[in-house]
């Protein structure tokens, strides 16, 4: 073998790896929705844990990927241990997916049909398939279905290409004693996990060892250590990934090495002592493609079926290995893990968002609480959820423009931008909560009150915004577009109380009913309240324009509020009978 067939191989190598990631991007992004409604019903259960690890390790393709999704999610607190180790068991098997399709190209046979399924008699058909929906259809959709097909197609190249580049060491004596060597349990295993470990991939990893098993007489006694190897070898990704991660993410990860290892040194006690008694003749075997992906599959399942009883042994030998510290454990709101899996990611922004707005509503609630009836409780919640609300701002908004350069779907991508856009208008609405605790603290401080007219007009335009904050976050967190159109009416209701208020303000001026000092408070209460209702109304026109595919919010307003729009009219009329003043 010369220096060239390495070179060969290392290129197959390259390809291969390379069309694995686009694949499963791919893949990733064509099942994003499906995903994110499984791992929206994420359980305590183990076992429904382990089929979900299960599922989408076979969509991804990469056992290594859903274990550093998970170690995310319990870094980012939305999953604990024990619901991690379900996954991490189910993914294991889900990884044998791709063995399965790269053990196609051994079949055998002259029939038409029996030779259309060997990988290399269909791959050219996808590649034709996939450029041709790559240069001539700009459909997202169809653009995922194109780099599917040219994924596969690439990892098949890459396959044949490591199978050509090993076929003249099936002539060579010493690389077949080297194989000879493997054939030591112990030895096969180290190996493995070390090519599995360098690599970070068991799927290519097995993709080699199936490689070199359909030009060289690799026999059963060397693939079989080497398989056991190579599941030890595939943590390291998620070893790497718990570097600084809170305690608990490491402890899934140290899960993942203890199952791995554990059922790896069980299987090779059981296979050491059944040769010893049995004396295996067909061990001397040359092992074939498939049935490398058979031993991949049946060693992995028997793990699942010993180790789904010992869940609760896997954690509690976890939390002695990595043990509970002094220091309190860190909870990231977002973890740069989920960068990997994009559409995960997206559903975690949205739920962050979601809490985001939750508590600057709240605050703005409570500022509004305090005018009339001060606590100092609530005052001292207001100052500390606002600290709260720019941190959540700081870190979205930096992880969104982050998850923004990845390759998203088309509605990730529409998703990705109108959580940008909201999250800057709740920020401003927990600082106008301050700027209204600032009015109640001024009140209170210089003993001040408002006439009783005032404090009922007041009252009015309160019940408005606390009105508008409600329908607001119903509309957002259930993406009720319906709810959203009728903000807007509201929201016009709001700046016509100001005016109406801020006039009824000067005629009690001039009749000495109302003091000038109280009356630079009101104002700035007015002119608080009246910015809320504009962000309440930034965020619903924002969701009805980014559903259409517009982002001409001005645009929007200006036609719904001037070209005398009747059902807005009508809505507006509505509105205005059920926050109307007292006559005076």
């Amino acid at each position: 073998m010369s220096i060239f067939n390495v070179f060969t191989l290392l290129g197959g190598l390259a390809f291969f790896l390379y069309g694995m990631n686009i694949m499963g991007d791919a893949l990733e992004r064509k099942a994003g929705s499906k995903l994110k409604s499984i791992l929206a019903n994420l359980t305590s259960n183990t076992f429904k844990g382990f089929l979900l690890g299960l599922v989408v390790t076979a969509v991804i393709q990469s056992s290594s990927a859903t274990t550093v999704m998970v170690v995310g999610f319990v870094n980012s607190g939305i999953m604990t241990l024990r619901q991690s180790i379900g996954i991490i068991l189910g993914a294991n098997i889900g990884t044998s997916a791709t063995s399965w399709i790269l053990s196609l190209s051994g079949i055998e046979g002259d029939t038409f049909w029996i030779k259309m399924l060997k990988p290399s008699s269909f791959t050219p058909i996808l590649a034709i398939i996939g450029i041709f929906l790559l240069m001539f259809n700009k459909k997202s959709n169809n653009k995922d279905v194109a780099l599917i097909f040219l994924g596969f197609a690439i990892l098949m190249f890459g396959m044949e290409t490591m199978s050509g580049a090993v076929e003249p060491l099936a002539e060579s004596e010493k690389f077949q004693q080297i194989l000879l060597l493997f054939s030591n349990p112990v030895l096969g295993i180290i190996v493995g996990a070390i090519m599995t470990a360098v690599i970070q991939s068991s799927s290519a990893s097995v993709g080699i060892l199936q490689a070199l098993s359909t030009k060289c007489n690799v026999s059963y006694s060397t693939a079989i250590p080497i398989i056991m190897g190579q599941n030890i070898g595939t943590c390291i990704t998620a070893m790497l990934s718990s570097v600084g991660a809170s305690k608990n993410a490491k402890r899934t990860a140290c899960v993942h090495l203890l199952f791995n290892t554990l059922n790896s040194l069980i299987l090779l006690i059981i296979y050491c002592i059944s040769d010893a008694v049995l004396n295996f003749a067909f061990l001397d075997n040359n092992i074939s493609a498939f049935g490398i992906a058979f031993l991949h599959s049946i060693f992995n399942i028997f793990g699942a079926i010993l180790f789904l009883p010992l869940a609760g042994l896997l954690e509690k030998l976890a939390c002695m290995i990595v043990k509970d510290t002094d220091d309190k454990d860190k909870i990231s709101l977002l973890d740069e893990r989920l960068l990997s899996t994009p559409p995960v990611a997206v559903e975690r922004c949205k739920n962050i968002t979601f809490d985001m707005a939750e508590i600057s509503m709240q605050s703005l609630k409570n500022s509004m609480d305090i005018v009339f009836r001060y606590s100092e409780d609530k005052a001292d919640k207001i100052l500390k959820d606002e600290d709260t609300v720019d941190k959540y701002e700081d870190e979205l908004g930096s992880y969104l423009v982050k998850l923004g350069a990845m390759a998203l779907s088309d509605s990730d991508s529409r998703e990705v931008s109108k959580l940008l856009r909201i999250i800057g208008d709740l920020e401003r609405i927990s600082d106008h909560s301050v700027n209204i605790l600032e009015s109640a603290n001024e009140i209170q401080s210089k003993n001040l009150s408002f006439s009783a007219p005032a404090q009922k007009e007041l009252s009015v335009m309160i019940k408005a915004v606390s009105d508008i904050l409600d329908m607001t976050l119903d509309a957002f967190r259930n993406g009720d577009l319906k709810k959203a159109y009728d903000i807007e009416p509201l929201e016009q209701v709001v700046d016509n109380l100001q005016i109406l208020l801020k006039k009824r303000h000067v005629s009690r001026l001039r009749k000495n009913e109302c003091t000038i000092e109280m009356g630079f408070v009101l104002s700035d209460l007015l002119t608080n309240l009246e910015r809320v209702s504009d962000h309440c109304s930034n965020i619903a026109v924002c969701m009805i324009e980014i559903a259409h595919e517009s982002f001409d919010t001005h645009g929007y307003i200006q036609e719904l509020k001037f070209n005398h729009d009747k059902e807005f009219d009508e809505n507006v009329q509505k509105l205005s009978k059920k926050y109307m003043l007292e006559s005076v």
